[in-house]
Order: C-alpha cells, then sequence, then structure tokens
C-alpha cells in the first residue's frame, strides 16, 4: 500500500483508499480457513477480557460474521448477553438492543438488519467493524460516523472495550486523523491481536 494514499488530507483520497480496502476486504472474506481463523480470534478476545454484554454489529458484504462465534460465546454462560446497533435516526448515534441467535429481524436504515428485542443495552465490550486499521489502532469506516457519535455519546463512567474487527490485508499505513478520532483497545485480525493482547 503506498504510504502516501493513507495519509495524503485530500478527501479523494481517502475515498480511494476506502475502495481500495473494501475490495482487499470482500477478497479476504470470502477464503474459509481466514474467517475461521479470525473466529477464534474474537473468541479468545472475549475470553481475555471476560465481559459479559458485548454489543457487535450485523454483517455487511465483506465483513466478518461474528454471529457464530457470538452463538458460541452465549451458548457458553447463561448470564451473557449480546447486542446489535439500531439506526434510531439517520446522523445520530446509535443504540445497541438486546440479540438472540433466534430472534425475529427486521430491515432498519441504510437496510442494515436490526434486532426486535426493543431492549436497549449499554455492552461491556463492543466489536466494531474496521474497513481499514493502522499500527496504532485507528480505523477506517465507511465515513458515516455512526461509531465515532456513539463512542463520544457514551457515559463515562460506561465506557466499553473497544475491538476492531478487519482482516490482515486492510492493515495500512497511518491513516489520515480527525480531532474526533479515537484509537480502538484492540484490533484482532486472523492473525492476531493489535497491538496485542494487554496483560
Amino acid at each position: 500500500m503506498d504510504p502516501s494514499i493513507a495519509c495524503n488530507p485530500v478527501p479523494e483520497a481517502k475515498k480511494a483508499l476506502r475502495r481500495k480496502l473494501l475490495e482487499a476486504r470482500l477478497q479476504a472474506a470470502s477464503e474459509p480457513a481466514r474467517n475461521a481463523a479470525l473466529g477464534r480470534r474474537v473468541l479468545d478476545a472475549l475470553k481475555h477480557y471476560a465481559v459479559d454484554s458485548v454489543g457487535f454489529y450485523w454483517p455487511l458484504a465483506g465483513e466478518f460474521d461474528a454471529r457464530g462465534a457470538i452463538a458460541i460465546w452465549l451458548a457458553a454462560n447463561a448470564e451473557h448477553e449480546a447486542s446489535l446497533p439500531i439506526v434510531k435516526e439517520r446522523g445520530m448515534p446509535l443504540e445497541f438492543h438486546a440479540w438472540t441467535p433466534d430472534m425475529p429481524m427486521r430491515i432498519g436504515h441504510h437496510r442494515i438488519t436490526e434486532p426486535t428485542s426493543g431492549r436497549i443495552v449499554l455492552p461491556e465490550l463492543l466489536f466494531v467493524p474496521c474497513v481499514g486499521f493502522d499500527a496504532d489502532g485507528y480505523r477506517l469506516g465507511y465515513g458515516g460516523g455512526y461509531y465515532d457519535r456513539t463512542l463520544a455519546g457514551w457515559p463515562a463512567a460506561r465506557k466499553p472495550v473497544t475491538v476492531g474487527i478487519a482482516y490482515e490485508a486492510c492493515r495500512t499505513q497511518a491513516l489520515q486523523r480527525e480531532a474526533h478520532d479515537v484509537p480502538l483497545d484492540l484490533i484482532v485480525t486472523e492473525a492476531g491481536f493489535h497491538p496485542g493482547l494487554p496483560a
């Protein structure tokens, strides 16, 4: 990856980087061995942090489908709870609503599938989808700012551990950063953890 692409402040350069990384992610997501390894890493992260409440995402094209790993984690302990994001209004922070593997779902904003529980959850750990990421834990998303707004508005005493999910093919040089950007606590890929699981 040309480092000048990632660091160029021109918005068109960021769009071009996003397009390249989306293509790389789609290719990586088509390989079963990568997905199996990433599923194991997601479970390793959950075991390490030992939380009872997890927020994650319904997979879009090319995004790792964490539902299988989350279902295994839920089945291991009746105290475990999972939730998925709800877009109440475009441009507003996300809400996380309780989810189970057998729950009826509906189509919400941006044609993204949402749970029908109606019960708001503040997860202790939040898995965040990444289009790309850098060595410092900054992520490139779709550009809508939903996760930035959501985390900025989270109650300070209840801030979740933030864990990005990505493929190694989507790692890039230092991403252009804006004032509101905050690094994730951890990035999990099929190859391991960036910067590494804390002790």
